[in-house]
């Protein structure tokens, strides 16, 4: 752990060294790998605990083989950067951007930066040509918002829906220039791959609002010659990363029940580059697929099977095969989880887990392993194991996150629901904010990963269709008995946070189970109806409810938790974000009404222009005093 003490003398008097300071944790932003795999980029920067301020980051060249420094990029002190990638014969671009200006930079393997274009707006994901001559990129001309509908929502005020950011692929040449828009205005692109004889682009796209049609987005060919858009395939599940086989023959992608842009898992699904029914050439599989990459040495995957992360390789006529390489860690890269040389031969990925900082590995892929260093010496809050258990014939995991100096008697448990519903949690070094705080004071965490989570394949994560807070509460409501077989865990002191889904797990289970003695609610859905009408994302709930509410009201009634809140009974607190277009305020405001007229201890906060994710350092410091102050009254815990 870094440390930084103070000592002084003066005459006679001694001064005693003050306590330690807040820890710094090196970070390792987009990796990029070097076409030949002798270099690695990364955007790299120290973040002070808990910091009110994002300390400044800058590009690193390291060394794939030794992970030393080769070189630094930080030609715009005032910028943040992204979009690390290489071209070919070894160019990097990347985006700087300033406030409400994105430029688009290049930096050559010797020899100074420079700036092909500029965007008065903000953008996305360069890549290369396959010849070099040009760098695509994602471009939003006068962005109203961040991208995502997680961001911070344009306030709806004056004529509703009458105007919608448009996100499209724009073409710089290599030497610079204007950009020069490829795609249609009227079609919102959401992820992109350049077809071998960059002739044009297979892409994700639906028409209209950005936020809010990526549920119905199809697979999509644009022509860079007059940008003419050519449906590819309409699939039935929410897809990601399409990407094209080095032939130009096919093109395959990850389609599965998808809650949210980004958060990606399913199965491999292929397409002829002609168009035609999507074929699932990984049908059954008991991992969920989470990202790809396709390249001259072939088509490889990264998946999340239980609690293990892995990479596989993919054939088209046999599937997924055995893992060339397998952890309990999180692994991250640029474009996908992991990055990789064009022979197939180096990979390299930023990995973590919940007892250690973020290292870079590299190296081939069956031999992984760290090439930095520089996190070593934090020490770890928790120890963590993977506890799975059987319900209902399935298998279920989550982790048990366990202080490292836990108490002798039975201590207090929270659970940690996680947001989605498609998603899991993974390892995440724990250091700051509040899963760190709730370890300080003495907390046991779990964080179960039930059904409708990734890990157990496509059928487990389709198993709460229909069933909001039925198997899925009680898969976590078997999983804390399995807990407490393997830890002193205190049954009369649970306490349950959760935020979106999570957020709406712990509204609901208020009404279902008195188990819990205190809950934070954080984003959370209190009235399926009222939601359904305010919300600006409505389109992600037909897949799991099968239709809207007006045609199927008694589906959404069912699961909102104001229909039973006369049955609630323990205190809640509950925080939202102003200006949250995917859980509106107003169901945190509705939810609260409801608990004060039950007579129910609640608070509520509004953090002010935040959106579906508390981002702002003053808001989550607040979140976190908050949060600690909440268990620690209603379980008896430490508020340190």
């Amino acid at each position: 752990m870094r440390h930084l003490f103070a000592a002084a003398s003066l005459a006679a008097l001694t001064i005693a060294a003050p306590a330690c300071a807040a820890p710094t944790l090196h970070q390792f932003g987009g990796l990029a790998m070097s076409p030949t795999g002798d270099r690695l980029a990364t955007i790299e920067n120290d973040l002070t605990s808990d910091s009110p301020t994002a300390p400044h980051a800058r590009i690193l060249i390291r060394s794939a083989t030794s992970g030393a420094i080769l070189s630094a990029i930080d030609p715009c002190a005032k910028c943040s950067y992204s979009g690390l990638a290489f071209s070919r014969d070894g160019r990097l671009a990347f985006l700087a951007r300033d406030g409400a200006e994105t430029r688009l930079m290049t930096a050559p393997v010797r020899g100074a930066t420079a700036t092909l274009a500029t965007i008065n707006g903000i953008a996305q994901e360069p890549r290369w040509s396959p010849d070099g001559s040009r760098i695509a990129l994602l471009a939003t001309v006068g962005a109203r918002k961040e991208a995502g509908a997680t961001q911070a929502g344009v306030r709806q005020v004056g004529e509703i829906g009458e105007q919608n950011d448009e996100q499209r692929i724009a073409l710089v040449p290599a030497s610079g220039g204007a950009p020069a828009f490829v795609s249609p205005a009227d079609r919102y692109v959401y992820e992109y791959d350049w077809l071998p004889d960059a002739s044009g682009f297979v892409v994700t796209s639906a028409p209209g609002n950005g936020d809010n049609n990526w549920w119905v987005a199809t697979l999509d060919r644009v022509d860079l010659a007059g940008g003419r858009v050519t449906r590819l395939a309409n699939p039935s599940t929410q897809l990601n990363f399409p990407r094209v086989s080095p032939d130009g023959r096919t093109v395959a992608f990850i389609g599965g029940l998808m809650s949210d842009f980004g958060s990606v898992g399913g199965d491999i699904y292929t397409v002829p580059i002609g168009g035609g029914p999507p074929r699932n050439i990984t049908p059954g599989a008991r991992q969920t697929f989470t990202s790809l990459d396709w390249g001259r040495s072939g088509l490889v995957a990264s998946s999340l099977a239980g609690a293990a992360m892995q990479i596989v390789p993919v054939d088209l006529a046999r599937g997924a095969g055995a893992p060339l390489w397998s952890s309990p860690i999180t692994i991250t890269a640029g474009r996908a989880r992991f990055a990789r040389s064009d022979d197939g031969a180096r990979f390299a990925a930023v990995s973590q887990d919940f007892e250690h900082g973020p290292e870079i590995l590299g190296g081939p892929v069956s031999q992984l392993r760290p090439v930095t260093r520089v996190n070593g010496d934090f020490g770890a809050l928790t120890r963590a194991r993977s506890v799975t258990w059987r319900r209902a014939g399935e298998d279920v995991q989550g982790w048990l996150l366990t202080p490292t100096s836990p108490a002798a008697s039975k201590a207090p448990l929270v659970v940690n629901v996680h947001g989605g519903p498609s998603a899991a949690h993974t390892p995440n070094f724990v250091w700051q904010g509040t899963n760190a705080a709730l370890l300080r004071a003495g907390y046991y965490l779990f964080l179960p990963n039930p059904r409708g989570s990734y890990g157990q394949g496509e059928a487990f994560t389709r198993a709460n269709i229909r069933d909001f807070g039925g198997g899925d509460l009680d898969d976590i409501l078997a999983g804390i008995d399995a807990a407490e077989k393997v830890a002193p865990i205190d049954d009369n002191r649970l306490g349950l946070i959760g935020h979106s889904y999570g957020g709406f797990m712990a509204m609901w289970s208020n009404t279902r189970t008195n188990r819990f003695k205190a809950i934070v609610a954080g984003a959370g859905l209190s009235n399926w109806i009222s939601y359904y009408g305010t919300n600006g994302i409505d389109q992600w709930m037909i897949p799991f409810f099968g239709r809207s509410a007006y045609d199927d009201p008694d589906a959404y009634w069912k699961v909102s938790a104001i229909r039973t809140i006369k049955q609630a009974k323990t205190p809640t607190f509950i925080y939202v974000g102003e200006r949250d277009i995917e859980v509106p305020p107003t169901q945190s405001i509705e939810y609260w009404h409801a608990l004060q007229a039950m007579s129910v201890p609640t608070s509520l906060v509004i953090y002010p222009d935040e959106g579906h994710g508390i981002r702002s350092p003053e808001h989550n410091a607040d979140l976190k005093a908050r949060t600690l102050a909440w268990f620690g009254r209603y379980l008896g815990g430490s508020t340190r």
